[in-house]
């Protein structure tokens, strides 16, 4: 069954950020656009790769009105030893989410079972607490941050001009279509 249009289910956990543990919940990710990014786990290796890319372009993100929110079944203590260790991960300004129990990671469908991790998921939020995109890579498989924040972009795009969507490749300020029978069969 798809995710695609259900509402965040409800939880609880602790984050890391700006030097503090901060209590983030399903309410959070309402009234703005979110973007939670799951990652297997801290102190490995393509995940910092993936979180330090995001946090270079985090300031784009937050000129859409959107915020990030990485999870993984790390506790928010080991958020801050690996954010006061890595130099990569020292950059982040975003939520850290720690989710030990994996109550979001299974929420959101990425708990790894046999391995107690999260899959590298990507889903994007709308300001309604409801999930537009869904994006699920394998482990070996690092994001690009630029494309997921073309697909918020596209995403917003969208949800404020109901009856137009946006093709393939579309970049801010390209054209879009409209659905209608004219167009059957003429693209």
């Amino acid at each position: 069954m798809s995710i695609i249009n259900t509402e965040v289910k409800p939880f609880k956990a602790t984050a890391f950020r700006w030097g503090k543990f901060v209590p983030v919940t399903e309410a959070d990710l309402k009234g703005k656009w979110s973007v939670v990014f799951f990652y297997p786990a801290d102190f490995t290796f393509v995940c910092p790769t993936e979180l330090e890319d995001l946090a270079k372009n985090y300031g784009e993100f937050q000129k859409l009105g959107a915020e990030i929110y990485a999870v993984s079944t790390d506790t928010h203590f080991a958020h801050k030893a690996w954010h006061d260790t890595s130099p990569a991960i020292k950059q982040i300004e975003f939520f850290m989410v720690g989710d030990p129990t994996g109550t979001i990671t299974r929420n959101f469908g990425v708990m790894i079972e046999e391995a107690g991790l999260a899959d590298r998921g990507t889903f994007v939020i709308d300001p309604n607490g409801r999930i537009q995109i869904v994006e699920i890579n394998a482990g070996g498989v690092g994001r690009d941050a630029k494309e997921l924040l073309r697909k918020v972009k596209a995403a917003k795009y969208v949800h404020e001009h109901p009856g137009e969507v946006c093709p393939a490749k579309w970049k801010e300020g390209d054209k879009t279509l409209t659905p209608s029978l004219d167009l059957v069969g003429k693209i």
